[in-house]
């Protein structure tokens, strides 16, 4: 058996594949379930926090900013365990997916705060003015005016920042999330075979490459408009 038959026979063997793909399918069903809600919590989150950051109360900014901080600082994984094998021991119990959305959906409202933060303060200041002026008022200003130009710019690194953030789901595996990682892992111990594996990297390929494609062209048209 020459070299590149034992690399397909171990990571590309038809047998392993027709039998373990359909654990490998759930999986990925969890994933896209897990990503989809943590992309819709943590936008919707994100920029909920920097339109309230708008009005410039120091109440209100200082524990935003707080937030944001600590949620790009810590790594998810740290965040992950504390809620899985720390909270029990105060009485709260929250399920594996439980926990991997719950960080993961924070960790990423930080980072779009900031991002649709840095979209608004890079409207000039006469357009507030001049919103305000017409008779729109501060809020109408912010949701008429500011806040469209403001996902058009944040939308390019918001895309991929939330590429980035949703292939975290993989961290789910630590805690028996049964995602794509899990599964493949579990049925690669128990074959012996590392096709399972292949078949999750298959699986990341088909779910996430579409939104680097999205992600380059977004960004190749925002380059295009500043010509």
């Amino acid at each position: 058996m020459d070299g590149l038959t034992r690399f397909l026979t171990t990571f590309f063997d038809p047998a392993m594949m027709q039998a373990h793909a359909p654990a490998v399918l759930a999986g990925v069903w969890v994933t896209l379930k897990i990503g989809l809600a943590v992309i819709i919590a943590g936008i919707a989150l994100g920029l909920l926090l920097a339109c309230l950051r708008t009005y410039g109360r120091k109440l209100v900014n200082f524990p935003i900013i707080c937030f944001a901080d600590i949620f790009r600082a810590l790594p998810p994984l740290v965040l992950i365990l504390i809620l899985y094998f720390g909270l029990p021991s105060a009485g709260v119990l929250l399920s594996g997916p439980m926990v991997l959305f719950l960080v993961l959906s924070l960790t990423l409202a930080a980072f779009a705060e900031e991002i649709f933060w840095a979209g608004f303060s890079a409207i000039e200041k006469g357009q507030w003015e001049a919103g305000i002026a017409t008779g729109l008022g501060f809020t109408g200003t912010l949701i008429h005016v500011a806040l469209p130009q403001a996902v058009r710019l944040a939308t390019p690194p918001l895309v991929n920042r939330v590429l980035a953030i949703t292939k975290m789901t993989a961290l789910g595996s630590v805690i028996g999330v049964e995602e794509v990682l899990s599964a493949a892992t579990t049925a690669q111990s128990f074959s012996g075979s590392a096709t399972p594996l292949s078949l999750a990297a298959i699986a990341y390929l088909i779910i996430f490459l579409p939104v680097v494609f999205l992600a380059r062209t977004l960004e190749s048209r925002q380059r295009w408009g500043r010509h």
